[in-house]
């Protein structure tokens, strides 16, 4: 990555700071960066980037694949306003076992098995919720979200298969809001835009899954129960932030275009290289955001903390291709469970 200015930050509490004027405006960006990397490019940061708003900050935390925890206390309160995306701590053995870390004394699992959650690691790591965002309904999306809705009591917001899972996992209906894409809702702390997505373009771009998550189907869901079910994408407005979040290596350009995150969590495994110039064709649309993030680009086959659970290769290649389609972006490698905070501006 010799193209990149790519300084890791090992010291907790490291403070990127950068500064950026437009028409003779000062504005200052600051990312409190603990344990992740922070490549700082050289060009300006387009005025369209950032709509600034006053705010209390937020702090966010990659959770591995595409999952986020995504966090803000606002001012004069005493805990925080927590929302998941995509939340999948358990980073099961299925699938591929080219993907398996043989130092992993795990069962493995095939596709007509039933998975459960890891509720060590879960509890671990994930204290609260009050909104959990779910993005579409394969394993290494859903799967965790059942337990974390009753732990937590959090409101899950998703599709019709996303909550039919919800429901036969008893999670109460008070807890649950079904979508379909378009909606913009307010929930006073925090507001969600539900954008229409796709999936991304597996098996050389044959993959198509129409199955849904029927309302009758009973718990214990087996994998290949777990469909996709239709993809969302999700703009989340909290602390004086926008943050667009990605469950695919794909998007609908009609449906990004217009939006202007601060923040944009960017799908970066290889199969986004069979869409026709993906990286520099959502930049624009987006119009060049401040800063970008990769998701849904490890192993989440490995445990966390297992040498094979990052995919580094596929990392910078993405790297890569946003310094030149948005050189004027600041681009955060995060790294599992460190916090990354945005402060008040």
């Amino acid at each position: 990555m010799a193209a990149w200015k790519v300084n890791r930050q090992t010291m907790q509490g490291a403070i990127v700071k950068r500064v950026n004027r437009w028409n003779g405006v000062g504005s200052i960006l600051l990312a409190s960066v603990l344990g992740a990397a922070c490549a700082t490019p050289d060009a300006e940061v387009p005025p369209t980037a950032l709509d600034l708003r006053s705010g209390s900050g937020i702090t966010m935390r990659w959770l591995g694949a595409a999952g986020w925890e995504i966090s803000s206390t606002p001012e004069g309160a005493s805990d925080p306003v927590v929302v998941l995306v995509d939340p999948y701590l358990t980073r099961a053995k299925y699938g591929s076992s080219a993907s398996w870390d043989p130092e992993d004394p795990r069962p493995s699992y095939t596709r007509t098995d039933t998975l459960f959650s890891d509720h060590d690691v879960v509890d671990a790591h994930i204290p609260q919720a009050d909104y959990i965002l779910v993005q579409h309904s394969h394993p290494d999306h859903v799967m965790d979200v059942p337990y974390l809705a009753h732990k937590t009591g959090a409101v899950v917001i998703g599709h019709e298969s996303t909550i039919n899972i919800m429901r036969a996992y008893g999670v109460p209906a008070s807890q649950l809001i079904t979508v379909r894409g378009g909606e913009d809702y307010d929930f006073d702390e925090v507001s969600i835009r539900v954008v229409p997505s796709l999936h991304s373009p597996l098996n050389d771009k044959r993959y198509y899954q129409s199955a849904v998550v029927a309302a009758d189907v009973t718990r214990p869901l087996r994998i290949n129960q777990l469909v996709e079910g239709g993809s969302l994408m999700y703009l989340v407005r909290l602390g004086g932030y926008e943050v667009l979040t990605m469950g695919s290596m794909n998007y609908i350009e009609r449906e990004v275009g217009g939006l202007r995150p601060d923040i944009a969590l960017v799908g970066a495994a290889p199969s986004h290289l069979e869409i026709h110039q993906y990286t520099p064709k959502l930049m624009q649309a987006l119009g060049y955001p401040g800063t970008v993030m990769p998701t849904h680009a490890d192993n989440f086959q490995a445990p966390y903390g297992s040498s094979i659970a990052y995919r580094t290769a596929w990392i910078e290649s993405f790297a890569a291709e946003v310094r030149e389609a948005s050189p004027g972006s600041d681009l955060i490698l995060p790294e599992h469970l460190a916090p990354i905070t945005f402060p008040a501006r």
